[in-house]
């Protein structure tokens, strides 16, 4: 061989063996350093299927489940893999069509990428799950993932309990990344505050797939598989037969009823009514149950207990006579030579339901009866007293004492939304009277009306603070936690705490009010809350009620309220109710309140009893005005995605009933218009014959007639 030959030998082996170095180098990168490609080989034959745990199971006091859990499957997509797919078997399978079928993918990209597992349909029913279990290997890219959903078997509790549903983008954020597409959390209510105890931990199962993408088993025996670990429970102070009561009491009716252990704080019952079963807002109808409820103006959704704002009207006069009292600007036996009327401040209002009889002559008897010209009295002498200089600075210890009640402020109940009603300030009146007024201006604040607002759940507390003689527990729901940790206790001890916040009132004033509250139930305006062998204290009230629906004033039956506790000598539960134009406080609130203390104390109701709860359940006071508002809401919300969407369907129907409506109108117009024309001329008729008459009526004697007539 050539020297040249041999080199060029050299050249070429030297070439060979470093493409070979540079290949083996990159299978040794590939096997051994790098992972990208490892991983995607690993993603196309193993799957990471997403293990959700059960939520932890809320009790009342004597242990019931007030809610659990069933199992319910997701149908779960990842974009990327929905390959060669029969989409019209799909579709047929799933009952949808092919326009919600690229809707859903489209949407499953968006959210979270074509890459990541998406929720494509929610809580499949079990006919639905069958049907995917046996055809589901035919679809790539789809699988079924377990979820713990709620069930409720007492079918109460919605408003306080709380709901749960898919985290969005904004929890998704909120968390921190903490939270994923498809991971549930609670929403309202317990669920919503309690969250982190209940919520548990997700794990992950590694399945292996075959090459028709079917799950055969666990990757390396389920070696890198963690565990779902389940939410912790939540033991409460609700009475479930208790709270079950209460909403069918308040069913039929817009309002809210409230009862707590004045002991603890813990809250007892609370119903908002109109109400709804919670199992509505669970399963695969959770988006249509929610949207119709949404769009119902009596506000199902709305816990008014916590969020519905009421004039207390008279029930608010045991608080007042109370400052009083402290203030020292009346003794309980301060009397008021009361006509029926309040004259001091020229108007002569407000009006007492009595006159005369000595029926305010002490503060006993004033809250008895309810004397509104006595309570109106006292207010004014608090915010008048002279040491304070002016009736402002007055005024502002007033306002102090109300949120010492905890009227005006939030109470810090445990589930979210609580309002805080109103107690106006000095402010407000400064503004809207340009600070020129006086006692006279505000002086229905001393009976529970101007601009005074509060919620159920204050009224409540307040008898709370009445019947512990001055302190109180931040009401709340939850006693307890499972395996309660120190940051759990932590959370725990603002509603283990004892707030002191009108001890320093004596106990000859609060001895005053409570046996005056005694004498609404034995002789008073509540006679028909009593209870056999129980002495009940009590307050009724009545607030004045309209609205201004489509331009017009409808005035409507008053506000029923109602606060009470019993028993007097050792108080275990106090109860606030609202009835929305209820009419009298006693005849419609009260029952209500006085069968729900019958419940609780005697773990039982009478034959009597029983059938009063039946005949107050069957009771329908929702307000007149409900079907109309109803009709302008709808109207205006068509209006608006005709405007929006330029899409008329949703208006054809208003349109249609506006003509009919018209159309009506017109025709009762002019039948009314004929049946008048028809009045008339028998009227007429009736005259032209008299006349008649009156003319061919025989002579009695030659003289002629003198008689006249007037057709």
């Amino acid at each position: 061989m050539s020297v040249f030959n041999q080199s060029r030998s050299y050249i070429i082996r030297a070439i060979f063996l470093a493409v070979f170095i540079v290949i083996l180098a990159q299978l040794v990168n590939l096997q051994i350093f790098g992972r990208k490609y490892h991983q995607l080989a690993r993603d196309n034959a193993v799957f990471a299927k997403i293990v959700y745990p059960e939520r932890g199971i809320i009790f009342d006091r004597k242990g019931k489940p007030i809610l659990n859990n069933v199992i319910m499957f997701d149908l779960m997509v990842t974009p990327a893999e929905v390959k060669n797919i029969d989409t019209s078997a799909f579709c047929r399978l799933m009952n949808i069509d092919t326009a919600e079928f690229r809707q859903k993918i489209v949407e499953a990209v968006v959210k979270n990428t074509r890459v990541r597992p998406s929720i494509f349909m929610s809580l499949l029913t079990p006919e639905m799950q069958a049907r995917f279990e046996e055809n589901g290997w035919r679809f790539s890219g789809f699988n079924l993932v377990a979820r713990p959903v709620r069930s409720y078997p007492f079918n109460v509790g919605a408003h306080i309990l709380g709901y749960i549903s898919e985290a969005d983008q904004r929890d998704i954020e909120r968390s921190g990344g903490f939270y994923r597409m498809g991971d549930y959390r609670g929403k309202n209510g317990l669920e919503y505050t309690y969250e982190k105890v209940l919520m548990g931990q997700r794990g992950i199962e590694y399945m292996i797939k075959d090459n028709k993408n079917r799950l055969v088993g666990h990757f390396e025996n389920g070696d890198f598989d963690t565990m779902a670990v389940a939410g912790r429970g939540l033991k409460t102070h609700i009475d479930v037969e208790l709270q079950a009561l209460a909403e069918k009491l308040i069913s039929n009716k817009v309002g809210a009823a409230v009862a707590i252990d004045p002991k603890t704080g813990g809250i007892l019952a609370m119903a908002s009514g109109p109400t709804f079963n919670p199992n509505d807002l669970t399963g695969p109808e959770f988006k249509k149950n929610y949207q119709k409820m949404n769009l119902d103006v009596a506000s199902p959704l709305l816990n008014r207990g916590i969020q519905g704002r009421y004039p207390p009207g008279s029930t608010f006069k045991p608080l007042g006579g109370l400052v009083a009292l402290d203030e020292g600007v009346i003794t309980p036996a301060f009397g008021y030579p009361c006509g029926g009327r309040y004259f001091s401040c020229g108007a002569g209002k407000p009006a007492c339901t009595h006159a005369g009889g000595g029926h305010a002559a002490n503060l006993r008897a004033a809250i008895a009866n309810s004397c509104n010209s006595y309570f109106v009295d006292v207010y004014r002498k608090v915010v008048d007293n002279r040491k304070y200089g002016n009736t402002k600075k007055g005024y502002e210890v007033w306002e102090d004492y109300m949120n010492l009640f905890g009227l005006g402020v939030r109470l810090g109940v445990d589930v979210p939304s609580e309002n805080m009603g109103n107690i106006p300030t000095v402010a407000v009146y400064d503004k809207e009277y340009r600070g020129s007024w006086n006692s006279c201006t505000n002086l229905t604040l001393g009976i529970g009306q101007d601009k005074m607002l509060a919620t159920p759940l204050q009224l409540a507390n307040a008898m709370c603070i009445i019947a512990n003689r001055g302190y109180y527990y931040t009401p709340h729901f939850v006693d307890s936690l499972e395996n309660e940790t120190i940051a759990d206790s932590a959370f725990m001890n603002k509603y283990r705490t004892r707030h002191d916040a009108l001890t320093h009132i004596s106990d000859t004033a609060f001895s005053a009010t409570i046996n005056g509250m005694q004498d609404v139930v034995t002789h008073g305006t509540a006679r028909n809350v009593r209870i056999p062998g129980i002495n009940v204290c009590a307050k009724t009230g009545t607030a004045q009620n309209s609205r201004i629906i489509g331009g017009k004033k409808w005035d409507l039956p008053h506000n029923a309220m109602f606060v009470c506790f019993a028993p007097k000598e050792d108080p275990k539960i106090c109860v606030a109710v609202v009835v929305e134009s209820g009419g009298y406080g006693g005849s419609s609130a009260g029952p209500i309140a006085r069968l729900m203390m019958e419940k609780y104390l005697f773990d039982t109701l009478s034959t009597k009893s029983l059938a009063d709860a039946e005949r107050t359940a069957n009771v329908n006071l929702m307000p007149p005005y409900l079907p109309r508002l109803q009709y302008l809401t709808d109207s205006a919300r068509a209006y608006q995605w005709l405007k929006d969407y330029k899409d008329s369907s949703m208006i054809l129907k208003f349109r249609g009933r506006g003509r009919a409506t018209a159309d009506s109108a017109a025709k009762r117009k002019k039948l009314d218009e004929e049946r008048k024309k028809e009045e008339q001329q028998k009227k007429a008729n009736q005259r032209i014959a008299a006349a008649v008459a009156i003319l061919t009526e025989p002579k009695k004697n030659s003289q002629p007639s003198k008689a006249t007539y007037t057709a």
